[in-house]
């Protein structure tokens, strides 16, 4: 009868997929996403926000900041932490995968406004594809939901508005691309200004401006958008703290000094 409660691997994957998308104060059984789940598995709400929990255990960002999930299962979800470390794309991809089967529907279906154009590719090139768009809609997902959809530097919190910032690009570091550490919501300005190194972020997460940004200083838009923010402290995120050496590679490489 025992046998009949245990978690299966996809389960816990799910489980897993949702716990990237909510913040840690709102892992309880009364919130909607967790219902819809816990009734896409045929499980309580409790039980799922309880597995939330004991992922908390094992995200080393959340120990590092004192936030202690439950020990109870660890040893359950920590395979699948590993996995997901080890191997970011593959498993965010499955677990978008089964989450659409689920919701018998199919991930084209799901994500059709962001893979609506690709009906003329075919074989391998439309799975990368897919693959790769449906990967970075999770990874804004999970960004937006650390910084509170708001953007980082403004507060500006209207969703059309706001990009989830790569520190250490996309091209640039495979390992690296959906962690969520190495992301930081932006408006579209300054996500901008961010990607072309015309600011920057320290090791004290404050704004710090290029020179050739300041170059333009007379300029009222530069009075308007840049001097307000300079050594300004970006918002402190629910979760995900930037990775210093992600913004340390950020200054080295990609910020004008």
């Amino acid at each position: 009868m025992a046998q009949k409660n245990l978690w299966t691997k996809e389960e816990l994957i799910l489980a897993f997929n949702l716990y990237l998308k909510i913040p840690f104060g709102k892992m309880h059984s009364t919130n909607k996403d967790i219902i819809h789940l816990a009734s896409l598995i045929g499980r309580t709400s409790n039980s799922v926000a309880i597995r939330l929990v004991n992922f908390a255990s094992v995200d080393p960002a959340l120990q590092a900041r004192g936030v202690k999930g439950m020990d109870g299962g660890k040893n359950v979800v920590k395979p699948i932490w590993d996995e997901f470390f080890n191997n970011q794309e593959e498993l965010v991809f499955r677990s978008e995968q089964i989450l659409a089967q689920k919701e018998n529907t199919s991930i084209e279906s799901k994500y059709q406004d962001i893979l609506f154009d690709l009906k003329g590719l075919k074989g391998e090139t439309v799975i990368r594809e897919v693959k790769t768009r449906v990967n970075q809609s999770v990874f804004r997902q999970m960004v937006l939901t650390n910084y509170t959809a708001k953007c980082a530097i403004t507060g500006i919190d209207i969703p059309e508005l706001l990009l989830a910032s790569h520190i250490v690009p996309w091209s640039k570091n495979e390992n690296e691309r959906l962690n969520p550490e190495n992301g930081i919501c932006l408006s579209a300005l300054y996500d901008k200004a961010f990607d072309k190194g015309l600011i920057g972020i320290n090791q004290n997460y404050q704004v710090i401006l290029s020179a050739s940004l300041k170059k333009k200083k007379e300029t009222s838009f530069y009075q308007s958008h840049f001097a307000t923010i300079e050594s300004l402290k970006i918002t402190n995120p629910v979760k995900y703290l930037p990775r210093k050496e992600f913004l340390e590679y950020h200054l080295d490489t990609i910020f004008d000094r």
